[in-house]
């Protein structure tokens, strides 16, 4: 079983103007923050919650392959990704959006697992920890500050 990490922040935004934003093919690449660039392979989501995205993540001169099937997420304002490939043996974003009154609960929910040896050395380095604190620190950042009103 997996690590399991959560991020959460009140959003001053309608749960609806939370989904349409996330929804927007450009959210992605304006939700990594510098110095990783983000490159859309192929994109081929009918929605937030169906279909796959294919990118590479540059970190520097190193591009890491990703594969991400997108699925419904646990209510029915959510969304979910899951790495099909990637660098680790398991990633499972779940996208959580609950309606309070006016404004939104944004929950980042996710499962982690390294694989062994030198390819989980360099995940635990890139994709835990204080780096993965910072990339949610930027995109609940970022979030609050596109859909305020």
């Amino acid at each position: 079983m997996g690590k399991q990490i959560e991020f959460t922040t009140l959003l001053p935004a309608p749960v609806e103007v939370v989904q349409q934003f996330h929804a927007n093919p450009q959210a992605l690449r304006q939700l990594t923050p510098p110095p990783l660039i983000m490159q859309i392979v192929r994109d081929d989501r009918a929605s937030p919650t169906q279909g796959e995205l294919e990118f590479r993540l540059w970190m520097g001169p190193i591009p890491i392959r990703w594969i991400a099937q997108h699925a419904p997420g646990p209510n029915e304002y959510s969304f979910t990704d899951h790495m099909l490939a990637g660098p680790m043996v398991q990633w499972q974003h779940q996208h959580i959006f609950e309606p309070e009154g006016d404004q939104t609960r944004l929950t980042d929910r996710i499962t982690l697992t390294h694989k062994p040896g030198i390819a989980g050395l360099f995940t635990r380095l890139f994709f835990d920890g204080l780096p993965l604190r910072f990339l949610f620190w930027f995109r609940h950042w970022y979030t609050k500050r596109a859909v305020k009103g």
